[in-house]
């Protein structure tokens, strides 16, 4: 009796052992395989043109008595860094100064380009940039007015100097002027596709042609002359891009080890 029942606990655990690997391996054929690793798409940047307006010279003629102009601004991205930039603009300025009053009429254009050193994330296209610009301006400078001393003036036998202010109106046409320079700025995106810039510029003069018997004191896109050669300037900007094409972005090259 005693056999039996071995027999009978051995064949039952026997069985349950084989059922077991049996309900093992089909358990593991049934397993899901792993999911396949997602590649992302590879990031492509926006090439087009971006256009503006310089609002410096804009607000200016709200604030400045008898100055008028307007300078539009615009990029072309190249490649990835770099970009094919351009500024055109006309002004028309009346400056009275101590000895003095003179009105600069003319337009001008600036090409040149500008390099990105931002590096951007994600889908972001700001840019810190430095560039250069060649310009040329063509412009008429009319002289309204200048003052001269007088020494014929004499007060009990005592000559004095008389200050003696000459109204000429005299127009000098067919001037233009050549320079160079170098930019530094900044471009943010505020908006979708919608950018507020600043920049600065250093400016040298080249060449300008000069009226007889007076000087250009003020070159429209230019600015003041008086320092020489050297000048300076700087704009605020707003400009709208317009999308043309996309690019693939060339992933980072992986370091050698």
């Amino acid at each position: 009796m005693k056999t039996q029942s071995i027999l009978k606990y051995i064949i039952s655990l026997s069985i349950m052992l084989a059922a077991g690997q049996v309900f093992g391996q089909v358990a593991t054929d049934t397993v899901a395989p792993p999911a396949e690793t997602v590649v992302p798409a590879a990031k492509a940047d926006r090439y087009g043109l971006r256009l503006g307006v310089d609002l410096n010279k804009i607000a200016k003629g709200f604030y400045t008595d008898d100055y008028r102009g307007l300078e539009i601004v615009g990029d072309y991205r190249l490649s990835k860094k770099l970009y094919a930039a351009a500024e055109i603009g006309n002004e028309e300025y009346t400056i009275d100064d101590r000895q003095v009053n003179f009105t600069t009429t003319g337009s001008y254009l600036k090409v040149g380009f500008d390099f990105n050193a931002y590096e951007n994330w994600l889908d972001m296209e700001n840019m810190i940039y430095v560039g250069f610009r060649y310009s040329v301006a063509s412009f008429s400078q009319t002289l309204n007015s200048y003052k001269i001393y007088d020494n014929r003036l004499i007060v009990d036998g005592v000559r004095y100097l008389d200050e003696v202010t000459v109204i000429s109106g005299r127009e000098y046409s067919s001037l233009n002027a050549h320079w160079a320079e170098v930019v530094g700025g900044v471009k943010a995106e505020v908006f979708d596709n919608l950018f507020l810039g600043f920049s600065v510029r250093l400016n040298l003069l080249f060449t300008d042609k000069k009226p007889d018997n007076f000087d250009n004191l003020h070159i429209p896109g230019y600015n003041r002359t008086y320092a020489g050669s050297f000048g300076a300037g700087f704009n605020y900007t707003v400009s709208y891009f317009i999308p043309l094409y996309k690019k693939a972005a060339k992933p980072a090259e992986k370091a050698t080890p």
